[in-house]
């Protein structure tokens, strides 16, 4: 066991030594132990005078603590239950035109893509890349960058990056979540502010000419667009690519796909439908199973 310098300097200093010349006379034999002193106590030696005082040295044992509190050998695990978790928050939330993976190689960097619909922006096509600080989630916010700069009052036009931090000025620990920045990222298209822009060219259009700045977004749609199928900047498995139609390839996702779409006959009355139901019908018991043969 591994004793603090201090406490272990302080109990061998009171310890009596044996002399070196003494001997046991034989074996078995036993000397008398020392005589106590009145107090019936141990008592330390007499400090030296013009001795230096003794301080107490800082344990280099303690462990050390990271910035969300835990213990510092815990950081990896409750980083990688905290992405883990945000991923899930992604899947459950379903948001409408977005689609994220995590990357292979890193769980710090997210691929993703958003489908525009309507608006200004439709028909956009817009790949991005999501960087996570690594000490998550009690850093900065996440910082979401464009694979190509979109134009946008809020896109920086030379890097890309979205300005996240308007909306997300500190970053709130089991408050603020990474899905709450990709909705964001889809909400801009759809409404466009022009407060202090990344962008000024586009924000002073927006305000004063409006048929120059949908010219302008037309342009960029279609250069996002004409990049769709380029590989990936960032060589990694899970990167999102895109490839043109291929019947050989696609045709048969396409039809699987289709395939799981409920037939309209399954929406007539009477119907019987076998599986798992909330509560069987005449009992309280959720999430019951008919145990009877499925029905054809």
């Amino acid at each position: 066991m591994n004793l603090n310098p201090f406490w272990s300097m302080s109990a061998n200093t009171s310890r009596k030594q044996r002399p070196d010349n003494e001997e046991q006379s034989g074996h078995g034999e036993q000397r008398a132990s020392p005589a106590r002193l009145p107090f019936g106590k141990k008592q330390l030696p007499p400090i030296p005078k013009n001795a230096a005082p003794i301080t107490k040295p800082t344990a280099t044992g303690t462990p050390a603590q990271s910035a969300n509190g835990t213990h510092a050998s815990y950081g990896p695990f409750y980083l990688e239950y905290s992405l883990l978790a945000e991923f899930t928050l992604v899947i459950k939330q379903k948001l409408p035109g977005i689609y994220v993976q995590p990357s292979y190689k890193s769980a710090l960097m997210w691929f993703g893509v958003i489908f525009i619909r309507h608006g200004l922006y439709q028909d956009g096509v817009f790949k991005f890349t999501v960087y996570i600080p690594d000490n998550y989630p009690d850093g900065e916010c996440p910082k979401f960058v464009f694979d190509i700069p979109v134009f946008h009052p809020l896109v920086d036009p030379v890097s890309g990056e979205l300005d996240v931090r308007r909306a997300f000025t500190k970053w709130r620990r089991n408050h603020n979540h990474i899905w709450q920045v990709l909705m964001y990222a889809r909400t801009i298209f759809y409404k466009i502010s022009t407060t202090e822009p990344l962008n000024p060219e586009a924000a002073v259009l927006y305000e004063k000419d409006v048929q120059l700045f949908k010219s302008k977004v037309v342009d960029s749609v279609k250069l996002c667009n004409s990049h769709l199928f380029d590989q990936p900047k960032i060589d990694d498995p899970y990167a999102i690519s895109f490839s043109p139609w291929n019947p050989a390839v696609h045709e048969e996702a396409k039809e699987r796909m289709f395939t799981y779409k409920r037939r309209p006959e399954d929406h007539h009355k009477g119907t019987q439908v076998s599986g798992l139901s909330w509560v069987k019908p005449g009992s309280t018991q959720p999430f019951s199973k008919d145990d009877g043969p499925p029905q054809s």
